[in-house]
């Protein structure tokens, strides 16, 4: 049996700097899909100049970030020292854990001759157990992205994080999650069961598509129900399309979020601003 879809939303959309972002996640209909509680998509765009001054410093606490690099190059600094930089399908995790300040230099592909900026940042929330936890990051370039080509060469799938049929991410996983990128040929589809109450959303890139025998518009995220069953998603345009495919098990403790901080309190994010402000988080001391 076919999900059924609970909702569809373009999301907000904002500039920053020369970014044209979407705000996806969270949007009117939800807050939350599994562990997912944020998702931003930088939007297809020309970039001419190289910034090396960042996006701007920020804190982060009780979450980790995950960037997903489609077209693009994207440079990491934070106070705990760590650095990274990430090309084209490259993707970059940190856990913010109990604290941390980092910035980001979203620029085009210095390795490629594209000028083209593509991809997305996730926000994964932590359980309350591992908000206390020291910072880490990881930088994954493509080529070490784990990468399954479909039957009938109808196109690929690459596990962002998770699992699927014997590839695994080297993202750390703190609940059963999930994000797949699905690239598919014209003509062609894609299916996958998912088991009993877990939460499930798609996002459209750059083509519509049909879901579960319902079109959907380029820019879209569909989110489905709980109950267990299959997402069948079939390439109706002329050209190759891209899915990403995420959620996981439902979060059950209290969540609450106020600006770059997720927590399961109200008082736990007052203490949060009051040690970033005491300087507990630190500073980005390398760039």
């Amino acid at each position: 049996m076919k999900k059924e879809t609970s909702f569809s939303t373009k999301g907000n959309k904002t500039d920053l700097g020369p970014l044209i972002i979407n705000r996806m996640l969270p949007n009117r209909y939800a807050k939350k899909v599994g562990p997912f509680v944020f998702l931003d998509y930088v939007a297809p765009i020309i970039k001419e100049v190289i910034n090396t001054n960042g996006m701007g410093a920020h804190p982060h606490r009780g979450i980790a970030t995950l960037t997903y690099i489609l077209q693009g190059e994207v440079e990491h600094f934070d106070s705990a020292g760590h650095t990274g930089k990430i090309y084209s399908g490259g993707m970059q995790w940190m856990k913010a854990g109990n604290g941390i300040v980092h910035d980001e230099n979203f620029n085009y592909d210095s390795q490629t001759n594209s000028k083209m900026i593509q991809g997305f940042q996730f926000w994964i929330n932590l359980p309350a157990k591992n908000k206390a936890e020291s910072p880490a990051h990881i930088a994954i370039q493509a080529d070490q992205v784990p990468k399954k080509i479909l039957q009938d060469n109808a196109g690929w799938i690459k596990v962002i994080v998770g699992n699927y049929e014997g590839l695994s991410s080297k993202i750390p996983n703190y609940s059963e999650q999930f994000l797949y990128h699905i690239h598919l040929e014209n003509g062609k589809q894609f299916s996958i069961n998912l088991k009993d109450k877990i939460e499930v959303a798609a996002f459209l890139t750059a083509q519509n598509a049909i879901l579960n025998d319902a079109e959907f518009q380029a820019g879209e995220f569909v989110e489905f129900g709980r109950k267990a069953g299959e997402i069948e998603i079939k390439n109706i345009s002329e050209v190759a399309i891209d899915v990403v495919l995420f959620g996981g098990e439902e979060y059950t403790e209290p969540i609450v979020s106020e600006g770059p901080f997720v927590m399961n309190s109200l008082d736990e994010i007052c203490v949060a601003y009051r040690d970033f402000y005491a300087g507990k988080y630190g500073q980005i001391n390398n760039k």
